[in-house]
């Protein structure tokens, strides 16, 4: 399944850059996807303790 453009301005991109349409994380190698997983990990706990951290704030 192939990604229509929504523009010129995107389909000139698809045809002289490249972009992908999409990916799956289990075909990529081993170090990628473990980077991957620690940096979205790394995020999600990021903003979980900015939350708390102000909402405490708050409270306190």
């Amino acid at each position: 399944m192939e990604k229509k453009p929504f523009n010129d301005a995107d389909e000139h991109y698809q045809k002289h850059v490249g972009s992908p349409t999409s990916y799956n994380m289990k075909q990529m190698p081993k170090p990628i996807r473990i980077i991957g997983y620690f940096f979205f990990g790394f995020m999600a706990i990021a903003a979980t303790i900015m939350i708390l951290l102000i909402l405490l704030d708050k409270i306190l």
